[in-house]
């Protein structure tokens, strides 16, 4: 029996990954693709990408929690396509327990602007310790300046599964994540069906956008965020997400989910996002 396709890829240590294709600021292009079609496009890829591998690891577990004003400020600017939008969250690497506070600025012509702080595995429901970080951060790109007084709390918990890929010639990055579920109190949502395939590139489209474009698969509007949120919570504005929400989550009632929890093994993980 051969090897699955992930298998074959050759490997990368994460920071050769860091120093080629960083790509802090980049042009994002996500795609949903089903779990059955992904050992082919894997097998397409093999002579031109590399995988992440950390202690012997091709995939790794993800958790991240969402921020927003009470009056959901992040998400609305979202949902009306305002022309500079932010996210607040914390990612957990749940593998090592290593955690970062993040704020994702997207402006114009889809360019994504990421700013990080090492962050406690402990503190990852709450951003009070890293406030002044993420006020700075806002004030510093002149979004929503009046939101320094207000309260940033937990909205919405995403968990999942990432494998990074390399593309040397073009030093850009694709990353598949797998197993996604969204947690928004005791409701919850899962998907098991679907991948989300990302293309991180410096602004060219990647050999990955160019065999999913030949194969009629076209990159989609989708967040993480607000997508789930809006696929939870049916009374929120919903327009940019319409056609994804009903093709790929709708269909999907969501259910009870018990509350995650991060382990204490320490170890080096997969911090390219």
């Amino acid at each position: 029996m051969s090897a699955p396709p992930l298998a074959r890829l050759t490997p990368i240590a994460l920071a050769e990954v860091i120093d080629r294709a960083a790509l802090q600021s980049r042009v994002d292009r996500k795609y949903v693709v089903a779990v059955e079609e992904l050992p082919r496009l894997l097998d397409q890829l093999t002579p031109y990408a590399r995988v992440l591998e950390i202690d012997g690891e091709r995939s790794f577990r993800y958790e991240s929690v969402y921020f927003d004003t009470p009056g959901l400020a992040s998400y609305h600017c979202a949902a009306y396509r305002r022309r500079r939008r932010f996210k607040v969250r914390t990612r957990t690497y749940l593998d090592s327990a290593q955690c970062w506070l993040e704020v994702k600025l997207s402006g114009a012509r889809g360019r994504v602007t990421k700013h990080r702080l090492p962050y406690l595995a402990e503190d990852r429901r709450t951003v009070r310790s890293g406030r002044g970080f993420v006020n700075d951060v806002l004030d510093r790109e002149s979004i929503l300046s009046d939101l320094a007084a207000s309260p940033f709390e937990p909205v919405l918990v995403t968990s999942y599964r990432r494998s990074t890929l390399l593309l040397p010639r073009t030093a850009s990055r694709v990353t598949i994540d797998t197993g996604l579920t969204w947690q928004d109190g005791d409701r919850a949502l899962r998907l098991p069906g679907i991948a989300v395939v990302e293309t991180k590139t410096s602004s060219a489209a990647s050999l990955v956008d160019r065999i999913l474009w030949q194969r009629g698969t076209r990159p989609v509007r989708i967040s993480k965020y607000a997508t789930g949120l809006a696929a939870l919570r049916m009374d929120l504005p919903d327009v940019p997400w319409r056609r994804t929400l009903r093709r790929h989550f709708r269909a999907n009632p969501p259910s009870a989910l018990s509350e995650l929890t991060v382990p204490t093994r320490s170890g080096q993980e997969a911090s390219c996002a």
